[in-house]
């Protein structure tokens, strides 16, 4: 009897303990359920924040080229393709770099200040204001003729424009290009003329080529850097063409007939922050000769090392060998430039 009368309790309760279990399973999925799709919201959220995540910036590029003395991009006496401080897509116009220069010549010397800036990345503006200290040619001048020179020294003024007609490494075929700039260079000579005027009333430069005291240079430059992986650390070669009236660059005044001269440079970076280089510009003789006081020009040779200070400035000192200059010989020269990118 007791047995039969507690059956059906039993049941009930094992009936219970059953729908009890059934509810626990259900609200364990319910709460299992959201929880799968949020480990699964945190890993796309995840991955999306990986594919999001801003790429580095680039390291910044050099303080190369420095300036040449009439006021491009390039070694001391000779350019290259590459233009100064060219900037970025984003903006229009480049930070101007500025350069302060001294050449020793020997018995002569040269001061120069010069600015450049690149807009679009293609198009280099530069100016060069040179002072020219005329050394032993006053009184080298006042022996042979018995004139005094009112000049010391001589202005060279050069305005600059330079366009980058192809991007390094831009390819014909399978073969990357160098970069190739194409220059036009004005130049204006503040007192040569009275230098003229006080030698024989006007009469005494024109009888040797004089004609002008102002002319215009133009320039046809390449440049390739060979990468580090092919001889170890970048190698920079650069070959270019001048068509130019000029004596002495134009210190001398200009001639009234084009000649083509050859320029060029081999730049090695040793290591990250130097630069050493070897320039040879070809020299031509617009005018002819008055001994003692204006003889032949000579090929320059120069020989540079750059220091790269920071990412914005650099210390440049060089030797060069320029063989005569007016009345003396400049071999041995020497020459320091600090150049400061904004």
């Amino acid at each position: 009897m007791f047995k039969n009368r507690m059956d059906p309790e039993m049941s009930v309760f094992r009936d219970r303990r059953m729908v009890f279990a059934a509810v626990a399973a259900l609200v364990f999925l319910a709460r299992l359920a959201p929880a799968e799709e949020l480990a699964e919201a945190s890993v796309d959220d995840a991955t999306e924040a990986v594919v999001a995540a801003p790429e580095e910036p680039p390291p910044p590029s050099p303080p190369l080229p420095f300036h040449s003395i009439e006021g491009v991009g390039g070694g001391a006496i000779t350019p290259m393709a590459y233009l100064v401080n060219p900037g970025d897509e984003c903006h229009v116009f480049g930070k101007p770099a500025v350069a302060l220069t001294y050449v020793n010549l020997g018995q002569k010397n040269l001061s120069v200040i010069s600015v450049t800036e690149t807009a679009f990345e293609r198009v280099e503006f530069g100016y060069a204001a040179d002072r020219l200290g005329l050394g032993t040619l006053p009184s080298d001048i006042h022996t042979a003729t018995g004139i005094d020179l009112a000049e010391t020294d001589i202005w060279l003024h050069h305005f600059n424009v330079r366009g980058l007609l192809v991007k390094e490494n831009t390819c014909a075929g399978d073969i990357p290009l160098p970069a190739i700039t194409a220059g036009v260079h004005f130049k204006v000579n503040g007192n040569i003329e009275d230098v003229n005027q006080e030698l024989g009333g006007g009469t005494v430069l024109p009888t040797i080529g004089y004609r002008e005291s102002s002319g215009v240079d133009y320039t046809l430059t390449a440049t390739k850097t060979i990468p580090p992986d092919v001889l170890g650390r970048p190698l920079i070669l650069t070959a270019g063409l001048r068509l130019s009236e000029a004596s002495q660059l134009g210190f001398l005044g200009f001639g009234d007939e084009y000649r083509p001269t050859f320029e060029g440079s081999v730049a090695l970076l040793p290591l990250d922050r130097v630069l050493v280089a070897y320039e040879f510009r070809q020299k031509t003789d617009p005018y002819a000769r008055i001994p003692g006081l204006i003889d032949g020009e000579d090929n320059w040779h120069a020989f540079d090392a750059a220091l790269i200070l920071n990412n914005n400035s650099t210390l440049v000192a060089g030797y060069g060998i320029f063989g005569t200059l007016a009345n003396a010989n400049a071999d041995g020269s020497w020459w320091l430039q600090l150049k400061h990118e904004f």
